[in-house]
C-alpha cells in the first residue's frame, strides 16, 4: 500500500483564517477519509464557506495546516520546520485534483455547454480538443445535458447551468469535490436535479465535502456531518445521531429554527395552493407548533441501511490528532 493510498484524502490541523481583526476560523480540525461524503452545516457567516475555499488554498489560511493526500496545500515545508508561500504553479497542481462548484455557475455566456466543460482540460490539462469533446460529451450525458450540448448558458435552466457547472470540475478529473451551497442560488422546483447529480456522485465513490443547507439531502447523502459556528466545530457525527440526538445544544437549536422555517415556507406554498373557501385546520397547527422540538421529522431519512449510506467503515472519525502549531505567515507578513 502507496502513503497515497494509506492517507486520508484531507486533513486540516489547527486552521485559522483572520480577515483584519475578524477571527474567522478558530482552530479548525477535521479528516475527511477516500469515498467518504462530508456535509457541512451551520448558520449563515459562521466560516462554512471559507473553510470550504481554504482546502483548495482560494481563501490563504494564516494558521494550521492543510493537507491533500501528501500534499500541504498552499505551502511548504523548509528544512528548519518554517511554512513558505507555494509557488503559483504548485498551488495550481494541487487545485487541480479538487473539483469545486460554488453557489453561482460561473459559466462563459459566450461559450456553449461543451465548450464550457472542456475549457479545463483544453487549456490546463493541454488534452487534444477530440478527447477532451469526447470526455465532454460523456459528462454532459452523465449530468442528464448531452442534448444541450451545444446551447449557450443563457438559454439553458438555472439547475441545467448548475449541472454544466458540476460537469466541468469532473472535466478535469478531480479526486474530490467541493461544493458550496449549489443550490442556494436555484429556483426551489431545479434543487432536485442537482443534488440527483449530487446523489450519483456520491454512490459512485467521489469523495465530496459539501456546504449545504439542504438537511434532507445531507441526512440521506452524507457518510458525516460537520456542524460550525463561529468558527468553530460543535460537533460532528453520522446523520443519524446529528438529526436525531445531537449532543450539543447549539446543534439542536440550529436544527430547530431551520425546520421551524422550513415548515413555514411549505405552509406558505399549501396556502398559496389551497381554496380560500376550505377551512385550516386546527389540529394541524398545534401539531406543527409541537414538532418544533422533533425536527427529525423534517427530514425523512429515507431508505438507509446505516449511518452511511456509500460506505461500510469503522467509526474512525472521532481520532485525536496534534494540533500543527501556526506558522508565521500571518496577513501582517503577506
Amino acid at each position: 500500500m502507496t502513503e497515497a493510498v494509506a492517507l486520508p484524502m484531507i486533513r486540516v490541523r489547527g486552521l485559522h483564517k483572520h480577515y483584519g481583526e475578524l477571527h474567522v476560523l478558530r482552530g479548525i480540525d477535521l479528516t475527511v477519509e477516500r469515498g467518504e461524503v462530508l456535509a457541512i452545516i451551520g448558520p449563515s457567516g459562521s466560516g462554512k464557506s471559507t473553510l470550504l475555499r481554504c482546502l483548495n488554498f482560494l481563501e490563504e489560511y494564516d494558521g494550521g495546516e492543510v493537507w491533500f493526500g501528501s500534499d500541504l496545500v498552499g505551502y511548504r515545508k523548509t528544512n528548519d520546520g518554517r511554512l513558505v508561500r507555494s509557488s503559483e504553479a504548485a498551488v495550481a497542481a494541487v487545485r487541480a485534483r479538487m473539483g469545486m462548484v460554488f453557489q453561482s455557475f460561473n459559466l462563459f455566456p459566450h461559450k456553449t455547454v461543451l465548450e464550457n466543460v472542456i475549457e479545463g482540460p483544453l487549456i490546463v490539462g493541454r488534452q487534444r480538443p477530440a478527447e477532451a469533446r469526447a470526455i465532454g460529451l460523456d459528462l454532459l450525458r452523465k449530468v442528464g445535458l448531452a442534448e444541450k450540448a451545444d446551447i449557450y448558458p443563457s438559454r439553458i435552466s438555472g439547475g441545467q447551468q448548475q449541472r454544466a457547472a458540476i460537469a466541468r470540475a469532473l472535466a478535469m478529473q478531480p479526486k474530490a469535490m467541493l461544493f458550496d451551497e449549489p443550490t442556494s442560488a436555484l429556483d426551489p422546483e431545479l434543487v432536485g436535479e442537482v443534488l440527483e447529480v449530487m446523489k450519483s456522485l456520491a454512490a459512485e465513490g467521489m469523495t465530496m465535502v459539501m456546504v449545504t443547507h439542504e438537511m434532507s439531502f445531507a441526512r440521506e447523502v452524507a457518510d458525516r456531518v460537520l456542524m460550525i459556528d463561529h468558527g468553530l466545530v460543535v460537533e460532528q457525527g453520522p446523520p443519524n445521531q446529528i438529526f436525531r440526538a445531537p449532543r450539543q445544544a447549539r446543534t439542536a437549536d440550529f436544527l430547530r429554527r431551520v425546520a421551524a422555517t422550513h415548515r413555514d415556507l411549505l405552509n406558505t406554498e399549501g396556502e398559496r395552493a389551497r381554496d380560500d373557501t376550505q377551512p385550516s385546520s386546527a389540529h394541524g397547527s398545534a401539531r406543527a407548533h409541537d414538532d418544533r422540538d422533533e425536527p427529525d421529522r423534517y427530514w425523512p431519512s429515507g431508505p438507509r441501511s446505516g449511518d452511511g449510506p456509500h460506505h461500510e467503515r469503522q467509526e474512525n472519525q472521532d481520532r485525536l490528532h496534534p494540533v500543527a502549531p501556526r506558522h508565521d505567515q500571518g496577513p501582517e507578513d503577506r
